[in-house]
């Protein structure tokens, strides 16, 4: 690939993330949502959450990724969860996974 080209998506993706996300307060004035929307529109985005974290911690490729990921991830989880810092949250989450790795825990 050219670098020229590479320079020119980058260009088009930085103009285009800009536009929608300047579109969101220019337009709120313009649209109205009822509450009942919104309220859906939120629970979406955490279910779409949720969705992501389950298959990024339980999978690896198409196979199952092992018990111990799931383990870090339930125990980075709950750090979070409890209002731990973040640093915390992501050393005892790895630690966690390791440890069990380390003790043979695929």
């Amino acid at each position: 690939m050219d670098p020229l080209d590479l320079i020119i998506a980058g260009g088009v993706l930085a103009v285009g993330t800009f536009a929608f996300r300047f579109a969101g307060p220019v337009l709120k004035a313009r649209f109205t949502v009822s509450p009942k929307a919104e309220k859906l529109m939120t629970r979406s985005a955490v279910v779409l959450l949720a969705a992501l974290v389950a298959v990024a911690a339980l999978t690896e490729g198409h196979e199952f990724a092992g018990y111990a990921r799931p383990a870090g991830v339930l125990v980075g989880g709950v750090l979070a969860w409890r209002k731990a810092p973040f640093a915390l949250v992501v050393v005892a989450a790895a630690a966690a996974a390791a440890l069990l790795r380390l003790a043979g825990v695929p």
